[in-house]
């Protein structure tokens, strides 16, 4: 079974030490859904540069379709500095005024969402007032089955509770970190135990599933009143650029699948690990690890 997945936001280069990489996490989210079976698209917006003729060569050369990226004319395309921390955790410097500020949602970008069977969104790409709008009109599009999953993927000082909470109620599944749970519990006043803090924000916003990620201490999974705490495993990590969104693509999948929640952790961890202990968002995932979401195995 393939199913429709739809990355909806930011796209652009990651400046790191060592290189140009491609990211934005729709992008990654979008890439991993594809490396897991499932038929991706990323809806985004590029300059009229070779930056984004560089975009829709490396994107062809991954196997994903670039019919709903727009092109702006005036616009850069999307660029960001990244320095790696210790423990290979990435610190990001993201440049403003760029294409995906422009997003417009034309007829293919429509098209994609609304034949979406989960379409994935989050904050930085709505800091723009355009964007924010054409967002949220899109995200209007999809059907009423589809999983609209929220990736908070705070960045800067680009969100605010106003957004979070518009997006929230937007979105059916969360995806957050341990290092967004916090600001989280401060914006909405939630309990500072992080499973009372979730089921207060499924609760308040009517999420179908959430996902929450701690790094080297695994995953707390929550669908439809059912948890599954997952402890996760040991990495030897080259950093870990990409790792949240190859889970948030597993944890999509897994959901779309119809699996258990322990299934789920323990194959989303998986994938995640593997793409901590290589460099850069989006390595080749190795066919052990792809193979039950291709085939749907339970």
């Amino acid at each position: 079974m393939s199913f429709r997945i739809v990355g909806l936001g930011e796209i652009l280069w990651d400046v790191l030490p060592t290189g140009r990489q491609l990211g934005g996490a729709p992008a990654n989210f979008a890439y991993h859904a594809a490396a897991l079976g499932a038929e991706s698209r990323i809806v985004s917006r590029i300059g009229h540069d070779d930056l984004g003729r560089a975009v829709l060569a490396r994107l062809g050369e991954l196997g994903l379709a670039t019919d709903a990226i727009e092109t702006d004319p005036t616009a850069p395309t999307s660029t960001v500095t990244v320095a790696l921390e210790p423990g290979g955790h990435p610190h990001y410097t993201i440049h403003e005024n760029v294409a995906w500020d422009r997003l417009a949602g034309e007829p293919a970008a429509r098209a994609a969402v609304a034949a979406a069977d989960a379409i994935c969104f989050g904050t930085l790409a709505q800091r723009s007032e355009p964007a924010r709008n054409a967002i949220r009109s899109l995200l209007r599009l999809t059907r009423p089955e589809a999983l609209r999953v929220f990736d908070i993927n705070l960045r800067q000082h680009y969100f605010s509770r106003e957004l979070i909470a518009e997006s929230l109620a937007l979105a059916s599944v969360l995806k957050v970190n341990e290092t967004e749970l916090p600001e989280l519990i401060r914006l909405f006043t939630l309990p500072r135990d992080e499973r009372a803090a979730l089921a207060a924000l499924a609760s308040q916003f009517s999420l179908r599933a959430i996902a929450y990620t701690r790094g080297a201490s695994g995953a707390l999974l929550y669908a439809e009143g059912t948890w599954f705490d997952h402890p996760g495993v040991r990495v030897t990590v080259a950093d870990t650029i990409g790792a949240g969104d190859s889970f948030t693509a597993a944890f999509t999948l897994g959901l779309l699948h119809g699996w258990s929640l322990a299934t789920i952790a323990e194959r989303a961890i998986a994938i995640s690990a593997y793409v901590c202990s290589q460099p850069g968002a989006t390595p080749q995932l190795p066919p052990e690890l792809t193979m039950a979401f291709r085939g749907g195995t339970r």
